[in-house]
């Protein structure tokens, strides 16, 4: 909603009101008595943060020139990085040494210090100021029933085996139908809160597609992986994030190189080589066994980060750089979006793979659990003589065997989602080239 609310209040108000409430939810979050208002004021806390991301967006592509928006987006994407690598990091040594309340005080001055900046240096041009205009509220409510069902459905559809829950089966047709009557409704709108006529241009909507869809493969890969090391090979927390940190690193060090990239040649090209180093990746992944060393974790992950590198920056690049400048705000919303109910609908199925996976992979190799199976008595008979030579005869040896089938059903499981992601990133391979190329243009100021 936030190109919308940018046209019913002013950019600039609009942005500066939703720093000032993120400013002040983060010191009550950090105030809190209670769990349930701690709860009720993240709520609050999101409302003033969710618009923070595709704002800042808009405001960089009409700020520079169209050739300078890859190197624009590379700074930017930096930023990103960035937070995820640090901010783990500072939160537990803030968490160990001072108090998990501080983890919200923090953002008290760093808020402060942006309102004053956003006062001096962000400016609203014309066609961005407060605008007179009737509130769809039918839209509004639309939006918020359909995917706020939808939402539910994505969280909570693994622990209630989908569709076998009544709940489940409710929630999915309140946010079907829901969904269906906001787009109904959104494109009869004279002002509609999500502009979906911006899917009439075919660049801006393949590159949505793509973006949902390179979201759900990294979203769910980056899920995926702590889980292994910290369920599978035994890694701690902070070893998990030792092999995580390294590609956060990576993206960091390619950004500026492709926004370089991308200035000097086809942003295209760059997106299909990300796209195919994404993929490589998550194939790397999925041949992960329970003997792999910490490098062989690491460099898959460092692949994944210049890959994130490669397709973030060009792909906004050819999404975006030909909305013009008043309609800027409206299509970075709804790519923020994609982006997001990617990675939700990414991770929501690669948890319920996971699951799959390692229930089939454990009934196969239950099979050969049997007084018959020549290996399996073998193996039986050594354990019982290590446990009595240990002194530990009261130890019955068929719970070992079982764990460390358990153990391997579980490997084979990720192995095969992390392929399955794989042949995700390829299948979708192609959309890139629907995409056109605009080049910059001749009158003032380079937009169209």
């Amino acid at each position: 909603m936030s190109g919308w609310l940018s046209r019913l209040f002013g950019r600039k108000k609009y942005m500066l009101g939703s720093i000032i409430v993120f400013t002040i939810s983060s010191f009550l979050c950090g105030s809190a008595w209670s769990l349930q208002s701690l709860i009720f004021f993240r709520v609050v806390q999101g409302i003033g943060g969710g618009g923070l991301q595709p704002l800042s967006h808009s405001i960089l592509l009409e700020t520079f020139p169209r050739k300078q928006h890859g190197m624009a987006m590379a700074i930017f994407g930096i930023g990103i990085m960035f937070g995820p690598i640090v901010g783990p990091l500072l939160g537990g040594w803030i968490t160990d040494n001072w108090s998990w309340r501080w983890i919200f005080y923090v953002n008290v001055p760093i808020g402060v210090m942006s309102v004053l900046l956003t006062s001096v240096v962000i400016q609203d041009p014309p066609y961005m100021q407060k605008l007179k205009m009737k509130i769809d509220y039918w839209g509004l409510a639309l939006l918020a029933i359909g995917f706020g069902s939808l939402q539910f459905v994505l969280d909570k559809g693994e622990r209630e085996d989908w569709f076998s829950s009544p709940v489940i089966v409710t929630f999915s047709i309140i946010a079907v139908v829901a969904i269906v009557l906001f787009i109904i409704q959104e494109f009869f709108s004279e002002r509609p809160i999500v502009n979906l006529r911006l899917f009439k241009d075919r660049t801006f909507a393949t590159g949505n597609v793509l973006m949902f869809f390179v979201f759900f493969n990294l979203f769910g890969s980056i899920v995926l992986l702590p889980i292994y090391l910290q369920t599978v090979m035994g890694y701690t927390a902070f070893l998990a994030g030792l092999v995580l940190g390294p590609g956060g690193f990576a993206s960091m060090f390619a950004m500026p190189i492709v926004g370089r990239l991308v200035q000097k040649s086809n942003p295209k090209g760059v997106l299909v080589f990300g796209m195919i180093m994404g993929a490589f990746s998550t194939y790397l992944m999925s041949l992960f066994t329970l003997q792999s060393d910490f490098w062989t974790l690491v460099w898959p992950r460092v692949v994944l980060g210049v890959a994130m590198g490669c397709i973030f920056i060009p792909l906004t690049t050819l999404t975006l750089s030909h909305i013009p400048k008043e309609k800027m705000g409206q299509a970075t919303a709804i790519y923020n979006f994609l982006r997001n109910i990617g990675g939700s609908v990414g991770v929501a199925f690669i948890t319920t793979i996971l699951a799959r996976r390692a229930q089939f992979h454990q009934a196969r190799m239950v099979d050969h659990l049997t007084p018959f199976d020549t290996s399996y008595s073998i193996a039986k008979d050594r354990i019982s003589e290590m446990l009595s030579g240990r002194g530990l005869d009261t130890v019955n040896p068929d719970s070992i065997i079982y764990g460390q089938l358990q153990r391997q059903s579980h490997m084979l499981a990720f192995n095969d989602t992390f392929l399955l992601m794989s042949i995700t990133m390829v299948a979708v391979f192609s959309l890139v080239f629907l995409m056109k190329r605009v080049k910059e243009a001749k009158g003032p100021g380079g937009t169209p």
